[in-house]
């Protein structure tokens, strides 16, 4: 059992040394005691908020920005006042683990068909081809032989920065892989052995100055039920290192984009780094293609958040005291149709590089403002810093004036991924001071 005034036995009446009775129980917290496991840039927001301060090991803690291991570990166990806040729901993973991300969505696409037809299911044709191994296995060999000379890719479940993945295009390679499996779960437990999936490659990436990039986007969700999106304006493109082509299938640096992976290539440059920031992604394109074709794009990616996320909606065990800050992982082909890669319940939060700090920063920071512990907003804003809500038990508007219609209101979605992001202004605007004073 954590010993921590927000996370106790239900049976116990101990209370903190700072619970007096119904100050703990005001809308907004002059001080915030936090726990933190990330020695990264989370860290440093929270350091440099006003009035929040660190607590160690089994002290009592009001919010707690947690690793899913923690999580496993103690949230079954535990008892959350009212105002405490965790970064992780209980059952993430039903979206994070790339298996159960495929199995919710292929459930929901179905249903969708069933319940409204071919062209509402068609909006979630946004995912490779995906089995699950080995529990599929066969039916991955009937998809394969019906694609012959079609490139591969085998993938972990459970892990991350590109480790253990591999591209294959014969099926000896993942006879191979499986024979190797079956010996090494004659020397232990199965149970320990990671599960995979294997997707059809995306063979024709879209490119820029020859290299493969896919993106990284930044989703909060505050609530599953309802549903309350929140989507970051600022996020980035990862190129690879390497020119892309197909006529190898064995250089990580060409075909995969982790930044974990890139900085351990020979001619990586860490001043240069080898990202973009999501506006220069976006002014390239519009400059290229025009900002109809560019929205549409964007629209599409807002489409596949919405429709991932309500894919789990109903699996996800919904808590008040949780929320969830998602790094999406999406691919554009070369028609710029955008593939949902993967969904990360715990994005990198190290920087690469100064700019990526600074970005990460205010991230973060903006993460603290929507989650609000301190009690400044009203519950009724459609922007917080970078952070604007998409949805919010339905589609959330921009209300913009059209000249010309004469004056009527034209209603847009109120997403502003690769737009510019006045994050500084708008919480200038926005937020009361830091309270100073207990509220009465």
């Amino acid at each position: 059992m954590t010993s921590a005034s927000m996370l106790r036995n239900k049976t116990s009446g101990h209370r903190g040394s700072s619970d007096n009775g119904k100050s703990e129980e005001r809308e907004g917290r002059n001080v915030v005691r936090y726990k933190c496991v990330p020695l990264n840039t989370i860290k440093d927001v929270m350091h440099q908020r006003p009035n929040w301060i660190e607590v160690k090991d089994d002290g009592e803690w009001d919010f707690n920005w947690c690793d899913v291991g923690w999580l496993r570990e103690n949230f079954d166990h535990a008892y959350m006042e009212e105002h405490v806040r965790i970064n992780h729901f209980r059952n993430h993973y039903e979206l994070t683990r790339k298996n159960l991300m495929v199995k919710n969505l292929k459930r929901f696409q179905k249903n969708l068909e069933k319940d409204m037809g071919r062209t509402e299911a068609s909006k979630c044709d946004f995912f490779p081809s995906t089995f699950a191994m080995p529990s599929e296995y066969h039916l991955f060999v009937e998809e394969f032989n019906r694609n012959p000379g079609s490139t591969w890719i085998m993938k972990p479940v459970a892990k991350s920065q590109g480790k253990g993945i591999f591209l294959f295009r014969k099926l000896k390679d993942i006879i191979d892989w499986k024979k190797d499996r079956s010996r090494s779960e004659e020397q232990k437990d199965a149970a320990h052995l990671d599960s995979y999936v294997v997707q059809r490659y995306i063979e024709n990436p879209y490119l820029i100055n020859g290299r493969k990039f896919d993106l990284r986007v930044y989703v909060l969700v505050t609530s599953y039920v309802p549903l309350k999106v929140w989507l970051y304006r600022d996020g980035f493109a990862r190129f690879s290192s390497s020119r892309f082509s197909l006529s190898t299938i064995d250089d990580k640096y060409m075909h995969l984009t982790n930044v974990s992976v890139q900085k351990t290539a020979p001619d990586y440059d860490p001043e240069k780094g080898c990202k973009w920031q999501m506006q220069q992604l976006r002014r390239y394109l519009t400059a290229k293609y025009g900002r109809e074709v560019v929205e549409t794009l964007f629209g599409e990616m807002d489409n596949i958040i919405i429709r991932s996320l309500q894919s789990v909606q109903k699996v996800i065990i919904n808590d008040k005291h949780c929320f969830e800050l998602y790094g999406y992982d999406i691919l554009l082909d070369h028609d710029l149709k955008p593939w949902l890669i993967e969904v990360n319940a715990s994005p990198s939060h190290t920087p690469s590089s100064q700019e990526d700090y600074e970005m990460k920063y205010g991230l973060l920071e903006d993460t603290l403002n929507v989650v609000d512990m301190e009690g400044r907003l009203t519950g009724q804003e459609k922007r917080v810093g970078g952070f604007d809500l998409m949805w919010n038990d339905g589609p959330v508007y921009t209300e913009d004036l059209n000249l010309q219609t004469f004056g009527s209101l034209c209603f847009t979605a109120n997403t502003h991924l690769g737009c510019v992001n006045d994050r500084e202004k708008n919480l200038r605007q926005l937020l009361k001071p830091f309270p100073l004073q207990k509220k009465i």
